[in-house]
């Protein structure tokens, strides 16, 4: 049998490829998913986007330049000097995201179907208390 981290390493990168594979089905990269899940959200200007997200605003423009010209984001001027761009989803921004979030949901269904809600439960639990005992050490 594994130990309990490594075990949750092989998972991960299970769980990643799948990621990788249902983000690649609808043209995008991981990363551009979470960009696209921020904007849906709200998350409109960089500098809102940057701070949510953490990323630094070299990185954050190549993402939304590589979304705008995909066409699953627009922008538009909000500032005099055309500086400032507020960003939103385009229709087909919002169907991609409603593709990833029905494929996420499928994917989870499928490797939770022979748990039952206890096991579930008792799972957030463990792995909730798991990042709090790491977060503590590190």
């Amino acid at each position: 049998m594994k130990q309990i981290l490594d075990a949750l390493q092989v998972a991960e990168k299970q769980y990643r490829t799948n990621l990788i594979q249902m983000a690649k089905g609808q043209g995008v990269t991981v990363a551009e998913w979470t960009l696209l899940g921020y904007v849906n959200d709200g998350y409109d200007t960089q500098d809102k986007l940057s701070k949510g997200m953490a990323l630094d605003n070299s990185t954050l423009s190549r993402q939304l330049k590589s979304l705008v010209k995909k066409e699953l984001v627009e922008s538009e001027v909000i500032s005099h000097d055309n500086r400032q761009l507020r960003y939103r989803l385009t229709q087909k921004g919002l169907d991609t995201m409603t593709a990833l979030v029905d494929a996420q949901a499928e994917f989870n269904k499928q490797v939770f179907s022979v748990w039952s809600d206890e096991e579930k439960r008792m799972m957030e639990i463990l792995l909730n208390r798991l990042d709090k005992s790491i977060n503590k050490i590190a």
